[in-house]
C-alpha cells in the first residue's frame, strides 16, 4: 500500500474487532512516530499505550456518552505533550501541530497493518491522566480508539453513527479550504 492509498483507505471506523496487541506493533506504531517532523526536531510527543485489560475497562470508564462503541477496542493510545518541550515563538506553540504529525504517522501506518485508529475528544481528561500516570504539566490532548474494522455493526451505534460507518461522511471539497496565493473565505 503507498501512503496515497492509506490516506483514502483510512476511516474513524466506530465498529470495531478485537485485534491482538503485541510489543511489536506498539514498537512498530512508535517508530512511525519517531519519523514525523518537528520544530528544530524537538519530537514533543508521548504516547501512553493502554492494552491491559484493566487498565483499559477503567480507561472506557472515562469516556463520554456517545463512545459507547469504543469498549471493543483492543488499545487507547493517550496522546500527550507540553508546549514547554517544543518551539514557543512569541503567541505560536508548535507542540499541537507537531504532535499532530506523529500522530498522523501513526494513524496511516496502522491503516497500512490493517487496523482501525480513531481519535476522539470525549473523555475526562483528568481521569483519563490519572489513569495512565500523565503527569499534571502535560496536556492529554486526545485519545487514539485501536481495534480492527468489524462490518458486523454493533447495536451500540446511534443512526447517525451507523450511516457514516457504511459511507464516509462528506468532506469539504478542496475549494472550500484550499486557496492561491491568499486566504478567501
Amino acid at each position: 500500500m503507498n501512503v496515497k492509498e492509506a490516506i483514502e483507505k483510512r476511516r474513524s471506523y466506530r465498529s470495531l474487532a478485537p485485534v491482538d496487541i503485541d510489543d511489536d506493533l506498539i514498537n512498530d506504531l512508535s517508530e512511525s512516530a519517531s519519523l514525523a517532523p518537528s520544530c528544530f526536531n524537538n519530537q514533543p510527543w508521548n504516547y501512553v499505550f493502554v492494552y491491559d485489560d484493566e487498565k483499559l475497562k477503567q480507561v472506557f470508564d472515562t469516556l463520554s456518552k456517545g463512545n459507547e462503541w469504543a469498549h471493543n477496542a483492543s488499545m487507547v493510545i493517550g496522546v500527550t505533550g507540553k508546549k514547554e518541550d517544543d518551539c514557543n515563538i512569541k503567541d505560536r506553540e508548535y507542540y499541537l501541530f507537531d504532535i499532530g504529525l506523529a500522530t498522523s504517522m501513526i494513524m496511516l501506518r496502522a491503516t497500512e497493518l490493517g487496523l482501525v485508529v480513531h481519535p476522539i475528544a470525549g473523555y475526562s481528561q483528568s481521569r483519563a491522566k490519572k489513569i495512565m500516570g500523565i503527569p499534571e504539566a502535560y496536556k492529554l490532548i486526545a485519545l487514539l480508539i485501536v481495534g480492527k474494522h468489524d462490518q458486523d455493526y454493533k447495536d451500540i451505534l446511534s443512526k447517525k453513527q451507523l450511516k457514516d460507518e457504511k459511507t464516509r461522511p462528506p468532506r469539504k471539497t478542496v475549494e472550500e479550504f484550499s486557496f492561491h496565493n491568499q486566504f478567501k473565505k
